[in-house]
């Protein structure tokens, strides 16, 4: 199986294998463009981004599968504060499927400069003195202490975007 991951982020890749290793997939990062803002700031944009990432990537591949990911922040409804979301997306060309990762409210001091335009991976390495926590445990990390972090909550975001490829229960085949 080929897969082809929509960005060349260490993290995102890593998220792919890890959850897809049972296939023993060939992954491919891609350099793609989302086609969204570099923070993406509501579900429907974010969502829009994996997509893009997914599409592109398969396109540009004969993977048998593209898969995208991006995280985003939102305001939810019923729920206080703003929220850092991710989202997934899977396409073998003729299907896309999404599929969404954890939701967590962001810190207030947090969300206030990210809502003044700030980008959420520089505010954290900023308030934290680090570089490239985005690239390594990720807000999801620092905001858990450690009970996940950005691998494992993009990893969901794939396995619920690539599971109706895979579960025969979308497409009218056997129930596992």
């Amino acid at each position: 199986m080929e897969i082809a991951v929509g960005s060349t982020n260490p993290v995102k890749v890593e998220a792919v294998e890890r959850t897809l290793e049972r296939y023993e997939p060939t992954v491919a990062a891609v350099d793609v463009d989302s086609g969204v803002s570099e923070q993406p700031r509501s579900i429907a944009e974010t969502v829009r981004g994996a997509e893009n990432r997914a599409r592109r990537a398969h396109a540009a591949t004969d993977a048998d599968y593209g898969i995208g990911l991006e995280g985003g922040v939102a305001r939810l409804e019923g729920v206080p504060g703003l929220s850092l979301i991710m989202w997934g997306a899977t396409t073998d060309g003729d299907r896309l499927e999404q599929g969404g990762g954890p939701t967590l409210r962001l810190p207030d001091d947090v969300a206030d400069r990210v809502e003044d335009g700030a980008e959420l991976g520089p505010v954290m390495d900023d308030l934290l003195g680090t570089e490239g926590v985005a690239e390594s445990e990720g807000a999801a990390g620092v905001l858990t202490a450690g009970l996940t972090d950005r691998t494992q909550a993009l990893s969901e975001a794939v396995a619920c975007s690539f599971g109706s490829f895979v579960a025969g229960t979308y497409d009218g085949g056997p129930r596992p």
